[in-house]
Parts: C-alpha cells; structure tokens; sequence
C-alpha cells in the first residue's frame, strides 16, 4: 500500500486499522479518524507519507515522537497505543479524543477568565512534567491543546502533538534551515536557533493566555512581522484591550520576557501569578468587555474600576403633536349616551323649564335620522326602549312647537278658571237628570187609586170656567183640565 500525505485514505485499511476519515491535515502528516479492527475502537490515526517516510531526519522526528509521547504518563497528555510502519506508511495510533481544540473556541471570540485558568492550569501541569523529563514540546499553541467535556464532570484538556520534541536541543530547524514550529507563538530563543528549555514553552503558554483572554494572539500579521515582534517588540497591553486588572499585564510581559532569565520558573507559576493578579476577575465566567465599556483599570491593587452605569442611548425626540382640530359635533339627543370624540351635551335650560320656541330661546332644532332608529313625528329620533328615556312626567310631550294632545285644555285654561266653572255646570245637570228619574219611578210604582175628577185650574183673568170655543177665532180657555194617568 502506497500513498503520500496529500493523499485521502479514508475507506481504506492500513493495517489493523480502517481509515474512516480525516480530522485534520499538517504540513507533515494526516490525522485521520479510524477503527482498531481488533479491539473495536476508535482512535485517532496520525499518518506520514512514504516521501517524507524515506527522508531519514523526518523518520528518526517520527520514531521520536512516538517514544516521548509513550514515555508521558500523565492525565492530560494524549495516551498513545500504537505506531510503527507499513508499506512505507509510517503511523501512530493514539486516543480519539471527543471535544474540540482550543483554536476554534478562541475563533469565535475571547474567553472567561475563569475558563481560561481552568484550561491553562491543566496545560502548564502537563509541560512542566515534560520539562521535569528533559522534553521540549516546542509546539505549544491553541490548535494543540484539546478541550473534552465526556470523560469527567468539568472540561478536560489533552495536550497532543509531540512532533517536534526534543531533549534540550537546538532542533528548531531541519538540517536544511526550514523552521519547524509555528511563529505565532515561537520564543525568541527558538526563532534564533539558541538552546531550549522548559522557558521556551512557557514563552508560547503566556501568548496563548493573552490569546485566550483577547480573542487573538500578541503579535498578528505576515510572518515577517510575527517575527519582528517576538524578537524586538513588547506585548501590547491586555488591560487596554479588555476590562481586566493592569496587573495582568506585569504577567504576560515577564511571561514573555525576551531573554528566558527573567521568566518565571516553571509553567504553573505563570498560571499562578495571573490568577493572583486578575484578583476577583478570576472567578469570572463571563469574557472581558471592552475598557470603555467597563472604565480605567486601575494600576494599583491588581483590580479594575468598577464599570460605571452605561448611559442609555438617547431616543429621538418625538415630533411636535399638532393641535387637534376641531371635528363637527352633531347635536347632542337627551337622553343619549355621549359617542367618542364628543363631550357630554352642554347643560342649559332644562326643555321642562323652558320648552322650545319659548321668548328668546332658540327654535327647536331639526335632527337628522340616526341608523337604526329612523325619523319620528316632530323631528325627534325615536329613543330605544330603555335606554335613556326620561321619566313620565319629567319631560313635556315631544312635538313641534303648539303641539297638544287630544284631551288637554289649550295653555292658559287652567289659569282663567274656565274649567272649575264648566265642572260645576256638568255636575248640576246630573243632580237635576238624577232626580227626574227617581221621580218617575217614585210615581209608577205603588197600588192603583180611584180616579177623580180632574180639578179645574183658572187661567185667565177671571178665574171662571167657560165652554170650548166654537171657532178658530174662539178666546183660549180660562182652565185646563188634567186628568191624571192611569
């Protein structure tokens, strides 16, 4: 089986190994995820081509690393399981590890200090058991530093890649003057060639704690200019970039000392003095703000201002309210709940006290129909049953003016006392009727008389009786004679 390291083995077996996909490219390997067919595991499958196989320097850096790697025994370096060669494949199986590294958490901006701390402590931890054993890593950056969360109750780190470790050498450079390593987070020493130690990799530790504080690396641009400043240039200052305490800046600029002496002593010091001096902030779970955002940091007593109360963007005024303008009222109805947009009706004379068309009162108005009511006599809208109408009694008759109900005396009758005078007038004419009557049934009622002579009643001047007449030209008798009814 041949290939190189541009190559795509995914699919294909290698060994006891079945290549199921790649987890990432280097300049000198391929990192694949595969299956151990024999025990039924995944691991993560670290391959070189056969070009780079053949040169002698790469295979001896190859047989290196698997044996630095194997001889770490240490929680948060990455076991190693396997390596060796087939058909001019030279490969090292190691565990998989389920989480992410710490490049892409740094992508997406900067993070916690208290994050920081937890994740850095363990990197520190597991370089200093490196340099205790005489190693370099010589590779210390964000793209090697794995973050896991499924083997413990917090987040777990794994520092992988010892490609380019060495035991207290100058081996920063292939024997054709190629640089092995990446600039970023190179020390000084190891971009001049000098000797190494376990300083150079805490050099590289306190650019990825400025890195993982600010959301990017001390020194960005070409690599010239990367360079330039690992060699010549002080870091920039992280208490001008984020709301941190000034004190954190003493930290990284004696992390990153150019000459190594005046360093700290071991990698977990370094982590040490920057929880001292981040003070409070180092319980932090939130990542730093801008300082203009939180204020000054102080330069005494390792902790920042506090942020002061951030001003509410102000809101545009609203404009001006114009008045508003006058909208035509109908009339008001009595009686009628106000509508919106108008006010009660206006409280004058009351109709009962002043009727309409009275001296010096206006006459009474024509309304127009409202829905749902329609037109009445008079001009009046018909009022709903209930709703609204006045008491009996309380108003006077609805109609137009010189109205007046069938059966009620003209205005004034009761004033001239006409109708006292026609009372009297009815009630005399019922006595007189009530008698007659009682007369007449007074009269016919009793047992029957003898009946007599009718008596004569004089008439005349005389007061004699006389015969009838004999002719039309005949005097008028002087007596009558009544006789009364059987």
């Amino acid at each position: 089986m041949t290939g190189d390291v541009s190559g795509d083995l995914t699919g294909r077996r290698l060994g006891n190994y079945r290549i199921d996909g790649v987890l990432g490219k280097g300049g000198m390997s391929v990192m694949y995820k595969a299956t151990d067919v024999r025990l039924g595991r995944k691991v993560a499958l670290k391959v070189i081509g056969e070009h780079l196989g053949a040169d002698a320097e790469f295979r001896e850096r190859f047989v290196d690393e698997a044996r630095n790697t194997s001889a770490i025994d240490h929680a948060n370096v990455v076991p190693l399981y396997d390596f060796g060669e087939i058909d001019g494949m030279h490969y090292i199986a190691m565990r998989l590890v389920d989480g992410a590294d710490l490049a892409s958490l740094i992508a997406c901006g900067p993070i916690s200090p208290a994050r920081t701390l937890r994740l850095l402590d363990q990197v520190a931890d597991a370089l200093d058991s490196l340099h205790i054993r005489g190693l370099v890593h010589l590779d210390v950056k964000p793209a090697n530093v794995l973050v896991t969360s499924r083997e413990s109750a917090r987040e777990h780190v794994y520092v992988a890649d010892f490609g380019l470790t060495r035991r207290g050498a100058t081996g920063h450079r292939t024997r054709g003057g190629d640089f092995l390593g990446s600039p970023t987070y190179a020390a000084p020493e190891h971009l001049r060639g000098e000797p190494l130690d376990g300083r150079t990799d805490q050099y590289a530790l306190a650019c990825v704690l400025f890195a993982c504080l600010t959301g990017s690396p001390p020194f960005q641009g070409d690599v010239p200019t990367v360079i330039k400043g690992h060699l010549a240039e002080d870091p920039p200052s992280v208490s001008r970039l984020i709301a941190l305490p000034a004190a954190l800046d003493e930290v990284v600029r004696r992390g990153m000392a150019k000459n190594p002496p005046e360093r700290y002593d071991n990698c977990v010091e370094l982590i040490s003095a920057a929880r001292k001096a981040l003070g409070p902030a180092a319980t932090s779970e939130q990542p730093a703000g801008s300082p203009q955002a939180a204020g000054p940091p102080s330069g005494e007593g390792g902790s920042a201002q506090p942020n002061p109360p951030q001003q509410q963007p102000q809101q545009p005024s609203p404009p001006p309210q114009q008045p508003p303008q006058p909208q035509p009222q109908q009339p008001p109805v009595w009686g009628q709940q106000p509508q919106p947009g108008y006010g009660f009706p206006q409280q004058g004379p009351s109709p009962q006290q002043q009727p309409y068309g009275a001296p010096g009162y206006p006459q009474q108005p024509t309304y127009p129909p409202q829905p749902g009511y329609g037109p009445a006599p008079g001009g009046y809208p018909q009022q709903p049953r209930g709703y609204g109408t006045p008491p009996f009694g309380t108003q006077p008759p609805y109609g137009p003016p010189g109205y007046r109900p069938p059966g009620f005396p003209p205005p004034g009758a009761a004033k001239s006392g006409g109708g006292l005078k026609w009372l009297w007038i009815s009630l005399g004419v019922l006595v007189v009727a009530g008698g007659v009557i009682a007369i007449i049934l007074l009269s016919g009622g009793g047992s029957p008389t003898p009946q007599t002579p009718a008596p004569t009643i004089p008439v005349g001047p005389g007061g004699g009786a006389s015969a009838a007449p004999s002719s039309s030209n005949a005097l008028p008798p002087e007596t009558i004679p009544i006789q009364p009814s059987p």
